[in-house]
């Protein structure tokens, strides 16, 4: 399974959540008092982790949401050309291809190593 499920209220920023079936840092989490016959809700603004976009979501305190698995891991850069880098994961030796950015291009060096992030069969590069 490549999420889990927690409620509202135990989410905490720089956190992550599935909003649109996408993984999601959390910015910022403002809840609201309760009203007269309802129970508090939380505003939760995040920013998607592989394509970029802000999204926001709000649901009662005791809603329950699925939260992805974010797999941390270290890879060798065995090849980079033009907009691409070949990896190897240092712990299952796979090796595979990921799009770069123009200042990940300056920190990355061939035999070097770097921090990926992988969730819901999609990977990236991590910014730290």
């Amino acid at each position: 399974m490549a999420w889990t499920q927690a409620e509202v209220r135990e989410l905490k920023e720089g956190r992550y959540i599935l909003i649109d079936e996408q993984p999601c840092k959390i910015l910022s989490i403002s809840t609201s008092k309760p009203g007269k016959h309802g129970e508090a809700k939380a505003r939760i603004e995040a920013v998607g982790v592989f394509d970029g976009s802000k999204r926001s979501i709000v649901h009662p305190v005791k809603h329950r949401v699925q939260v992805p698995q974010m797999d941390k891991r270290k890879a060798q850069v065995l090849s980079m050309s033009g907009e691409e880098v070949q990896l190897m994961d240092l712990e299952t030796f796979e090796t595979f291809h990921l799009r770069v950015t123009e200042e990940q291009k300056g920190t990355l060096k061939v035999g070097g190593e770097t921090l990926y992030v992988s969730s819901m069969g999609m990977r990236k590069i991590f910014d730290l």
